[in-house]
């Protein structure tokens, strides 16, 4: 594999997002939301469930509508700019978020978990511009392990800002977010096309329903999202609560989780490295069963382990997990998909 401009732009902003699913979604946002916004552990983690569902429930109705807009018009650069910057926003905003405030700290959570989310439809969909089918499960597992150097120096900073003021971690993860996101948006190409002056929602609308009609030519395609929205939805859960979870059963510190996710990082980094390459050589269809069989053994352990230093040693099997399905899930669907319907 020959790294490249477009590659190194590609792979950095799985460096520069990770600072917002790892701070804000896995491990402090999450817990403070809980805890201090709105003050009742039973309430609190219902209503994060539901910022969740609710922002993952937007992403999928929106995204085939833009990711179609994007693609007749030749402006996924932009869409993933706009959805960025969206993120950065709403993450800023919730230094904000102090105890009660409990919508605007679902509000503010929800449109940026929309932004992060969104961002990745138009992201994932440059993977085959940039690389050739041969190495495309290695360079999306180098995104994920350059992810997690990214998500390894954002718990650094903010192991050092929480003990400060914990509410100022938030619009440090925004500022960490948008500038490292420079690095892509200055060295991504987008492929040139004309904008043709149309109706741009009548054409999402002709290219969704061409799809409709047309998905059951591409059967592997469509078997592949329907587990895929099964198994990821397990997945999201999981990383969605993994703080939580923690807080709630071993009474672990905003400090003590933070050191816990540093450990994780060093087995996704390996995780997302190896099994890309592992991808490449085996195929995705394997990768994605072995990584699922240690989600599920990671999760059974979770729920029968009895310590804080157990459930360590849980996260470091899970960080072996993450990355790696992750990547080859994001290989196996820029395989399936036919490239003129990319998106």
């Amino acid at each position: 594999m020959k790294l490249n401009k477009n590659i190194i732009g590609w792979i950095t902003y799985d460096f520069a997002n990770s600072s917002f699913t790892t701070i804000i979604v896995s491990v402090i946002y999450s817990v403070y939301f809980k805890d201090v916004v709105v003050g009742s552990e039973e309430i609190g983690t219902a209503l994060w469930g539901r910022a969740v569902s609710i922002s993952m429930l937007m992403v999928g109705f929106s995204a085939p509508i833009f990711g179609a807009i994007a693609d007749h018009s030749k402006s996924k650069k932009k869409f993933l700019i706009f959805n960025t910057y969206l993120c950065v926003l709403f993450t800023g905003l919730l230094y904000f978020v102090t105890a009660g405030r409990i919508f605007l700290g679902m509000l503010f959570f929800i449109i940026a978990n929309f932004g992060y989310n969104s961002s990745y439809v138009f992201y994932n969909s440059f993977l085959t511009d940039i690389a050739p089918r041969k190495d495309l499960g290695k360079v999306s597992g180098w995104g994920w392990a350059f992810g997690y150097v990214g998500g390894l120096l954002s718990l650094l900073m903010s192991l050092y800002i929480v003990n400060v003021n914990i509410r100022l971690v938030f619009p440090a993860v925004a500022l960490f977010f948008a500038l490292s996101a420079l690095v892509t948006f200055f060295l991504l190409a987008e492929t040139k096309g004309s904008l043709p002056q149309t109706n741009y929602l009548k054409i999402a609308y002709r290219r969704i329903t061409y799809s409709w009609r047309n998905i059951t030519k591409f059967k592997e395609l469509l078997k592949f999202i329907i587990s895929y929205f099964i198994y990821n939805d397990g997945i999201i859960v999981v990383i969605s609560f993994a703080a939580i979870y923690g807080a709630t059963r071993f009474n672990m510190t905003p400090q003590e989780l933070i050191f816990y996710f540093i450990i994780a990082q060093f087995t996704s980094i390996l995780g997302a490295l190896s099994f890309g390459y592992i991808t490449d050589i085996i195929g995705c269809k394997k990768t994605i069963t072995i990584t699922l069989i240690i989600w599920s053994l990671v999760v059974i352990w979770a729920f029968f382990c009895r310590s804080v230093t157990e459930y360590y040693f849980v996260g470091l099997l899970a960080g072996i997990a993450i990355g790696s399905s992750q990547s080859a899930s994001r290989t196996m669907l820029a395989l399936l998909t036919p490239s003129v319907k990319m998106t």
